[in-house]
């Protein structure tokens, strides 16, 4: 091992704080590392494998399209494409248009172009404090959060950010510039904060009066993991464009933009494209995580995400979360809190310096929260 994280250390690029350990195979809520240990999956890749790991239908699906096509572009029609696309436009009720790329920063970055490109002279989007919205530079200066920020100035300009869950400061934002306004339901880099419903419900209305754009990043919220397909759901709204990514692609890298019908003809020819966007067969391992979406399922990560909270909350009151994302916030920790995890089995994540943030699969098991609560309670009471 220690050979083997020299390896990485002499030809990776170090961005990466990575924990001891060499994952080697996987089957469902459990990872197993060259060493032959086994650890309670509570991350899933950042809320990637959300249908367990070694999920056989989703590999069944991915084996049979491989050994039909890989990749032919997005210059062709591919059937898995089509039908993902018409299966998400079915989610959303109809009424829009799909654009797919590989990750949650490049849908981002696409909802930002269809915003720019929206209204003429109007390119500024609100977005909000402590919000996360990805990597490459626009989405980084989307991001109300400064240290993510350090070092890569000039930042693009176009972005104003408002006070989360506070109207009053969107409203003060709004210039003759601004088309949009870009917000995270559940802030989850931020440290698992969920947005007020009447804040968004007011928000949104506000913005069709205003005739502003509203996007909604679900690239951690979306595909069943608030116990909904998508997060807006909870708060009886219907956004402009949505953005999706993580659990979509069922463990590939996929994400999608949602656009509304009305706003079809913002991009025409050449004005946006990807050359993986929508791959067969990441189109294909996500029609098999989606048939098993069922709504008995959305009713179970409902049931275990109540079950969750309610054991988190013998340890602190503060805790969070809808469905399966969910967060604590004990008064005390060890500082090494994840790396004790580890040793014992378990693979957590702290967000924010004092954030315990869980994302386990859609399947995990009473047994297991149960194990997991456990450890967090001799862990933070020692």
């Amino acid at each position: 091992m220690k050979n083997f994280i020299a390896k990485d250390g002499n030809n990776i690029l170090g961005t990466y704080k990575r924990l001891p350990v060499c994952f080697v195979r996987a089957e469902g809520e459990y990872l197993f590392d060259d060493q032959g240990n086994k650890y309670l999956d509570f991350l899933t890749g950042i809320s990637v494998s959300v249908y367990g790991h070694n999920n056989l239908k989703i590999n069944d699906a991915i084996k049979e399209q491989v050994e039909k096509l890989i990749h032919v572009s997005n210059l062709f029609y591919t059937e898995s494409q089509i039908s993902l696309a018409e299966k998400l436009n079915g989610f959303y009720g109809g009424g829009s248009k799909i654009f797919f790329v590989n990750s949650g920063a490049e849908a981002n970055e696409c909802a930002i172009k269809l915003a720019r490109k929206y209204q003429e002279n109007q390119y500024e989007i609100i977005t909000f404090d402590n919000s996360f919205h990805g990597r490459t530079l626009a989405t980084l200066t989307a991001t109300g959060q400064r240290k993510v920020q350090q070092g890569f100035d000039p930042l693009p300009d176009g972005f104003k950010y408002a006070v989360f869950n506070d109207l009053n400061s969107v409203k003060q934002a709004v210039t003759a510039k601004t088309v949009a306004v870009m917000l995270e339901l559940i802030q989850g880099e931020g440290g698992v904060h969920i947005a007020d419903k009447q804040f968004v419900k007011d928000l949104s209305a506000f913005c069709e009066e205003k005739g502003l754009l509203l996007i909604v990043d679900e690239i951690q919220t979306g595909i069943g993991r608030t116990g909904k397909i998508f997060a807006y759901e909870h708060y009886g709204i219907k956004p402009d464009i949505v953005t999706l990514a993580k659990a979509l692609g069922a463990g590939l890298p996929l994400g999608a933009v949602i656009v509304n019908d009305k706003y079809k003809n913002i991009f025409g020819y050449g004005a946006h494209g990807s050359t993986f966007g929508g791959n067969i067969v990441a189109c294909s391992a996500a029609l098999a995580g989606l048939e098993q979406l069922t709504a008995e399922q959305l009713s179970y990560i409902n049931e275990m995400g109540a079950y969750f909270k309610s054991r988190l909350k013998e340890i602190t009151d503060n805790v969070r979360g809808l469905g399966l994302m969910i967060a604590m916030e004990p008064k005390t920790m060890p500082d090494d809190l994840v790396g004790q995890a580890l040793k014992e089995g378990f693979i957590i994540n702290i967000v924010q310096d004092k954030t315990i943030r869980f994302l386990p699969s859609y399947f995990v098991s009473k047994e297991s929260i149960d194990a997991l609560v456990e450890f967090l309670k001799s862990a933070i009471n020692r």
